[in-house]
């Protein structure tokens, strides 16, 4: 396998280690610094330059993309994808995981713990949003903040509200976070490669500090994490699009609760204190995944006209409930069921025999016409736009 490795600081200790497992199990690798790419775009010929010269074949790339290089490093990721080489990360899981409310709202969607979060804009909104989360104390988070930087806690809504007014008028965007208060200083760090964890850790903050980060000076610890847990965090990752993610979680009365998935999670603080080969996992994973690249699916399966991806729902009292796929007619109205979401269960390619249940959510691809036929008619006629007249006094008033 040919690897390169996405990344701009060659002698980092995650950038070297991954090095050194690629060398040692007998594959090509190079370090590609992101910011001497040039990316080329031509009719049907998307391609790559490296340092002025043409980009030779690679098998598969690593991005180890920093938080000030999202824009630009996401670009180069998205033009390897294009060029249809394996991608350990896709663009799109990059992009979303910078983002701290964008990933929050892809999460929030599915079944999975996370710590009441509220985004508000005007100075108004702020206490009553406080409320909403459960009252003071209320953590608050730079959008776009790493390694701890930017996450402050707020012992009163006042102080809370101050705090938020200031970071306004320095035009920052923030979010207001509820305090789990059982995690105590706390939060697991589970480091996923593929669809199971590779390897976890506990941080723990030192002293009167609240944050855990090893960069404020927390202690790390290995442990075993149990299936809820190590469940969690793999869904959290094939959510957001990540191959190889750092799922942060807090250990929660309820069970965990996520606080942030790392597209590129660092290997010194995870090999640290487990003492396992990590890197060594993700270049076993990425030469065992090399002929699967990413695929932006939506992309691929809309370029038929009048073919399209969407998702059907199966309500309470559906004529749909209580039949198979088979009996339900989808396949020959050109329909074919892709992914079926029950509860929290996923299950891909359903068999024709699986019986729908009120709640079942099915992804699939088919004619557009006969999907939008699915949907009520009373459901369809109150989407429609309608058109009316302008007023006559409104006409004129433009002349």
């Amino acid at each position: 396998m040919k690897l390169g490795i996405l990344s701009c600081n060659m002698k980092c200790y995650s950038t070297r280690r991954l090095r050194e497992a690629a060398i040692y199990r007998g594959h090509k690798v190079k370090v590609l610094n992101t910011l001497r790419f040039g990316i080329d775009v031509a009719q049907g010929d998307p391609d790559l330059f490296f340092r002025g010269k043409q980009l030779t074949p690679y098998d598969a790339v690593l991005p180890r993309i920093g938080h000030s290089l999202t824009f630009f490093g996401t670009a180069v990721v998205r033009q390897f994808e294009q060029m249809d080489v394996f991608c350990a990360n896709s663009s799109n899981g990059i992009a979303n995981s910078r983002d701290k409310l964008r990933s929050l709202q892809i999460l929030s969607r599915h079944q999975l713990g996370i710590p009441e979060t509220t985004f508000v804009r005007d100075k108004t909104d702020v206490i009553p949003a406080i409320e909403r989360i459960g009252g003071e104390p209320v953590i608050i988070k730079l959008l776009e903040g790493t390694q701890g930087v930017g996450v402050i806690l707020a012992e009163t809504a006042k102080v809370a509200e101050a705090i938020i007014e200031t970071l306004h008028s320095a035009r920052q965007n923030v979010l207001v976070q509820k305090f789990v208060k059982e995690s105590k200083g706390r939060d697991i760090r589970a480091f996923v490669v593929g669809d199971q964890v590779v390897g976890a850790m506990r941080r723990i903050a030192q002293g009167t500090e609240f944050r855990s980060n090893v960069h404020r000076g927390g202690r790390t610890e290995s442990v075993d994490l149990d299936d809820n847990y190590r469940e969690t965090a793999v869904r959290a990752a094939q959510i957001m699009g990540l191959r190889v993610a750092g799922v942060d979680m807090l250990e929660g009365k309820d069970g965990p609760q996520i606080m942030e998935v790392n597209s590129s999670p660092g290997l010194e603080g995870i090999e640290g204190a487990t003492g396992l080969d990590i890197a060594g996992a993700i270049v076993d994973y990425i030469a065992a995944q090399v002929n699967f690249p990413e695929l932006d699916v939506r992309q691929r399966l809309t370029v038929s006209r009048g073919y399209g991806v969407a998702e059907l729902s199966i309500p309470e009292g559906s004529d749909y409930v209580g039949r198979t796929i088979v009996e339900s007619g989808l396949r020959e109205r050109d329909i074919n069921v892709l992914t079926l979401n029950r509860g929290t269960s996923i299950i891909p390619n359903p068999k024709s025999s699986r019986v729908l249940e009120p709640g079942d959510r099915l992804l699939c691809f088919g004619k557009l016409d006969g999907m939008r036929d699915l949907i009520p008619e009373k459901t369809r006629k109150a989407r429609r736009p309608k058109v009316k007249k302008l007023p006559e006094s409104e006409m004129h008033q433009g002349d």
